[in-house]
């Protein structure tokens, strides 16, 4: 079995989804501890007539020390979905499948959840259910495993009987492979290629969300951000 492991990022890029297509099994780190600095939990990047533009979820940090990621709350003072609503429909309006997805992003932002978690899992769930990616979904707080760094992972892998551990390749440098190997379960190694698709408004810009390309291709989304992939890592 191939598990994967991800913080619950905004509305993440196509390289995400790919990791979630190629495994079994796909946890979401929501216990660990909310980054003090700029963090794609909070921000992504979309594209309008102007280029590349973000869209920020503000969220309570100040006085509050460490988070888990689960325990971060929506700022109400400076959340105005009605905003974020606009800046999309505005961006977007002319793309081919945006109003899909329209009266789905208006429940989410105008619900006003008061988690930031609430809102990204949301997110995540939709584009997982819309390109059709049928593994296994966790969450790390629903699991009852524990630890940091290297054994953080291993400790998953063992609790859900994982062989295999599917990571990106720029995390080489931040693990201890040896680790895994002592406790039998393999790394697999890969880079997301990054898909090019038709976009509006000019040039094409890589990495937006995922959204960008739902928006523009609609349900060929999937077949995009695999058409480059060895699938043999698609496995038991």
């Amino acid at each position: 079995m191939i598990l994967s492991t991800a913080q619950p990022y905004f509305a993440p890029y196509s390289g995400f989804f790919l990791k979630i297509y190629m495994s079994d099994v796909f946890v979401l780190l929501d216990t660990v501890q909310f980054p003090r600095g700029g963090t794609w939990l909070t921000r992504n990047r979309f594209k309008n007539d102007n280029g590349r533009f973000w869209i920020n979820i503000p969220v309570w940090k100040k006085g509050l020390g460490l988070q888990r990621i689960d325990q971060v709350r929506i700022c109400d003072e400076f959340f105005h979905p009605e905003k974020i609503l606009l800046s999309l429909e505005h961006a977007y309006s002319r793309a081919p499948y945006f109003k899909e997805h329209y009266s789905f992003l208006q429940k989410v932002f105008n619900d006003r959840p008061e988690r930031l978690v609430d809102i990204n899992l949301q997110i995540i769930n939709h584009i997982m259910d819309y390109m059709g990616i049928n593994t296994r979904l966790l969450l790390l707080s629903e699991l009852g495993i524990h630890g940091k760094g290297d054994e953080l992972i291993i400790n998953i892998c063992r609790g859900l009987g994982a062989g295999v551990f599917l990571a990106q390749r720029p995390a080489i440098k931040y693990m201890n492979q040896e680790s895994f190997k002592e406790a039998g379960i393999e790394i697999k190694w890969f880079n997301p290629p990054i898909p090019v698709y038709p976009q509006l408004w000019g040039d094409f810009i890589p990495n937006l969300s995922t959204l960008d390309l739902l928006f523009n291709c609609g349900t060929k989304a999937l077949d995009i951000i695999t058409q480059k992939t060895a699938l043999e890592f698609k496995v038991s």
